[in-house]
C-alpha cells in the first residue's frame, strides 16, 4: 500500500525529523560533503574583487525665506541629497574621474578577468596573468569603456539619519578600488566648486549692471523731493513725520490721558455724591484721619462700658460725650476737606479736556489743508524708499557675491578617505560553503522527499493497522545477526521478552484462545521469518502445547538451519507425493526441545507458488492440524 501524504496532516513532528535524518544520514553527509566542496570549487573559479568606501558630508544650502532668516524644507533636503547621489553617478563625473587617474591608458582596470572563471584556477595556482591588449581601442572606444567600468561598479547610498553619502567602488585591484573612490568624492567637490564660480561670476556681473540703474533712479527721486518740500513748504521730523502730524499725534496722546483722569474723577466725585466719601481711599489712607478715627472708636468704646454703670447724665458720662462729639466734628471736617479737593481735581480734568479737545481740533483743521500739499510728497518720498531700499539690498547681495567667490565655500567634504583594502570583498568562502551547503541540503531534502514519496513500504504500526484494518498484536526489536542467536538463547533479553508479550496477544486474540494455526510471513527476504516461527514455537510449546513448524519457504529455506537439521526431505516432497511410504513418519522431526516438531521444506522445486495454491496444501494443513494444538 502507498502512503496517503494528502490524509495525513500531522504537522511537524521533531521525532520523525530525526528518525529520517539517522535513516538517510549517509546521504545527507555526501550530500553537505558535496556542498562544500562545490562551495570551495566556486570560490577558487570566482575573481577576487575589493572593496572600497569613502564617505561625504553634502552640506545643503539654507532658504532665506526673510531677512536674517534661514529656513531649511525637508523635502527639500531630501532632493539635495538625491540630486547629489545622481550627480556622483553621472557620465560628467566619471569622465572626470577617468581624467584625473588616466584610467583609459590601464588594460587592467579596462579589461578585468571575468568574474567567474574556470581559468581562474589555472592561472592563479601558476601565479600567471593575464592582460588584453588596448592598442585596437581607439581613445574615444578606451575612455567610454573606462567612465561604463566606474558607472557599472559605483555605489552611493545615504547613510541613514545622516547628511553622508557613502560612495563604494568595487575592483580586482584594490588600488584601483581606493584610488576611483576617493577621486570621485574630489571631484565630485571639484565640480561643484567650479559651478559656484562660474554662477558667483554671472551673478556679480548681472548685479553691477543693476547698481548702476538703481542708483541714478534713487538720484533722480531724492532730487524731486526735495524741490517739492521746498516749494510746498513742507517740514518733516527726524522720523520722517511732518511737524503737524507729530503735534496731533502728541495731542492724543495728552487727550486719552485727560480723557482718563477725568472719568477716575468722575467715579471718585459720584462716591462722595452717593455719601460714600468717608470709604475713599485718599480717607482711607489720611494719617490725621486715621488717629481720629482710632482715637473716636476708643472714646466711644469707653462711653458704652461705663454706661452699665453710670447714667448719661453723670459728669464723667457727659464729658466723655463732649469729647466724642468734638472727635467727631474733627473727623467730618477732615473728610469735608479731602471730598472737596477731589471735586475740585474733577473740575481741573474737566477744563483740561475741554482745552486739549480746542487745541486738537485746531491741529487737525492744519492737517486737511496739510495732507492737500502731502499727496505727492508722499508719493515722491515712497519712489525714493523704494529706491534706496532696492540700491541698499543690490550693494548687499553684490558684497555677499564677492566674499562668497573670494572664500569658494565647500559644499561638499570629504570625511573619511577610503583606505587600501588589504583583503578582498567578494569572494567569500564562507557565504559560499554556507550558500552551498543550504542548496546541497536542499537538494538531499527534495531527494529524501521524493524516495518516501516513492516508497509503499509499511514504516510504523499504525500505518499497517490503518492500510490493512487488522488489529497490532505485538512489535518485535531490530536485532543484528551477530546478536541473534545470544538475544534468542536468553530469556531475559528484550527479544525473548517482544515473543513472549506476542505469544500472549496471539492467546487473547480469538475467543476460543490462540489459533490453531499461524502464517508467518513478509514481503521482503531475510526479515525474521524463521526466526520468529522458532521463537513462537518454542514459547507455545513451554505451556505445554504440540507445535509443529513448517517450513513453507520453497526457495531459500532456513528453518532446517535453526534446528540442525538436513533438508532432504520435507512439504515439497509431500505436495508431489515423491515420498515413501517408509519415509512419511520419519518426515515430521522431533527437536530436543519438547513439545516442538519440524517439517522441513524439502527439495527445491521449480514452481514453489503453484504448489503453496493447490488443493492439497489446504488438505494437508487440515491434517496436520488434527495432529498438532498449533501449526506455524
Amino acid at each position: 500500500y502507498g502512503r496517503d501524504y494528502a490524509g495525513q496532516d500531522e504537522g511537524f513532528n521533531p521525532l520523525k525529523l530525526l528518525l529520517y535524518i539517522v535513516q538517510y544520514r549517509w546521504l545527507i553527509v555526501m550530500m553537505a560533503a558535496a556542498g562544500l566542496v562545490a562551495g570551495v570549487i566556486v570560490t577558487m573559479m570566482q575573481t577576487p574583487k575589493y572593496l572600497a568606501t569613502t564617505q561625504l558630508e553634502v552640506l545643503v544650502p539654507s532658504a532665506k525665506v526673510f531677512q536674517d532668516i534661514e529656513v531649511v524644507s525637508e523635502n527639500s533636503d531630501v532632493r539635495a541629497f538625491l540630486t547629489a547621489r545622481e550627480k556622483l553617478k553621472s557620465r560628467a563625473l566619471a569622465q572626470r574621474v577617468v581624467f584625473q587617474l588616466g584610467l583609459s591608458e590601464k588594460p587592467d582596470f579596462l579589461f578585468p578577468t571575468p568574474s567567474f572563471s574556470p581559468s581562474n584556477i589555472v592561472y592563479r595556482a601558476f601565479g600567471m596573468s593575464k592582460s588584453p591588449s588596448i592598442e585596437e581601442k581607439t581613445p574615444e572606444e578606451r575612455e567610454a569603456i573606462a567612465i561604463k567600468r566606474i558607472q557599472e561598479d559605483l555605489t552611493v547610498n545615504l547613510v541613514t539619519n545622516t547628511s553622508l553619502l557613502s560612495i563604494t567602488f568595487v575592483d580586482q585591484k584594490p588600488k584601483y578600488a581606493s584610488d576611483v573612490a576617493n577621486q570621485v568624492a574630489q571631484s565630485f567637490i571639484d565640480q561643484r566648486l567650479d559651478q559656484t564660480s562660474e554662477t558667483s561670476d554671472l551673478a556679480r556681473q548681472f548685479i553691477q549692471e543693476q547698481v548702476l540703474q538703481v542708483k541714478q533712479k534713487l538720484q533722480t527721486s531724492e532730487e524731486e523731493l526735495v524741490t517739492y518740500a521746498k516749494d510746498a513748504g513742507i517740514t518733516v521730523t527726524g522720523d520722517d513725520k511732518s511737524l503737524i502730524g507729530s503735534n496731533i499725534e502728541a495731542l492724543n496722546t495728552a487727550l486719552a490721558t485727560a480723557i482718563q483722569e477725568r472719568l477716575d474723577a468722575g467715579r471718585v466725585v459720584d462716591q462722595i455724591e452717593k455719601g460714600r466719601g468717608s470709604s475713599l481711599g485718599p480717607v482711607l489712607e489720611s494719617e490725621g484721619l486715621q488717629k481720629l478715627s482710632e482715637k473716636l472708636a476708643d472714646l466711644t468704646s469707653q462711653y458704652q462700658q461705663k454706661l452699665g454703670i453710670l447714667k448719661p447724665g453723670f459728669p464723667e458720662m457727659q464729658q466723655l460725650q463732649s469729647q466724642i462729639k468734638e472727635l467727631q466734628r474733627l473727623y467730618n471736617n477732615g473728610v469735608l476737606a479731602i471730598t472737596d479737593s477731589l471735586r475740585l481735581k474733577y473740575q481741573e480734568a474737566q477744563n483740561k479736556e475741554t482745552d486739549l479737545k480746542s487745541k486738537l481740533a485746531e491741529m487737525e483743521r492744519q492737517q486737511v489743508v496739510f495732507n492737500d500739499k502731502n499727496i505727492k510728497y508722499t508719493i515722491l518720498k515712497r519712489e525714493v524708499d523704494s529706491n534706496r531700499s532696492q540700491y541698499d539690498s543690490l550693494i548687499a547681495k553684490l558684497n555677499e557675491v564677492g566674499v562668497s567667490s573670494e572664500l569658494k565655500t565647500q559644499s561638499a567634504a570629504i570625511v573619511d578617505f577610503a583606505s587600501l583594502p588589504t583583503a578582498p570583498y567578494s569572494p567569500r568562502l564562507s557565504i559560499n560553503l554556507a550558500v552551498a551547503l543550504a542548496l546541497f541540503m536542499a537538494l538531499a531534502a527534495s531527494i529524501i522527499y521524493i524516495i518516501e514519496l516513492l516508497n509503499n513500504t509499511f514504516t510504523n504500526p499504525e500505518q499497517i493497522e490503518k492500510e490493512l484494518g487488522l488489529a497490532m498484536l505485538g512489535i518485535l526489536p531490530l536485532v543484528g545477526d551477530r546478536e541473534l542467536i545470544a538475544s534468542i538463547a536468553d530469556q531475559k533479553s528484550g527479544l525473548s521478552e517482544a515473543y513472549r508479550s506476542l505469544r500472549t496477544s496471539l492467546q487473547f486474540s480469538g475467543a476460543e484462545g490462540a489459533p490453531r494455526s499461524l502464517l508467518v510471513t513478509s514481503s521482503e527476504p531475510s526479515e525474521g521469518k524463521s526466526t520468529t516461527s522458532f521463537k513462537l514455537g518454542q514459547d507455545f510449546a513451554a505451556l505445554g502445547a504440540r507445535v509443529l513448524l513448517v517450513d513453507g519457504d520453497l526457495r531459500k529455506p532456513n528453518l532446517h538451519r535453526l534446528f540442525g537439521l538436513d533438508n532432504a526431505i520435507g512439504l515439497s516432497n509431500l505436495l508431489t507425493n515423491t515420498v515413501r511410504k517408509d519415509d512419511l513418519p520419519g518426515i515430521f522431526r522431533p527437536t530436543k526441545y519438547p513439545n516442538v516438531t519440524v517439517l522441513t521444506s524439502g527439495t527445491i522445486p521449480p514452481n514453489p507458488a503453484d504448489l503453496l495454491s493447490s488443493p492439497k496444501m489446504a488438505l494437508i494443513l487440515t491434517n496436520l492440524g488434527k495432529r498438532f494444538d498449533l501449526v506455524i
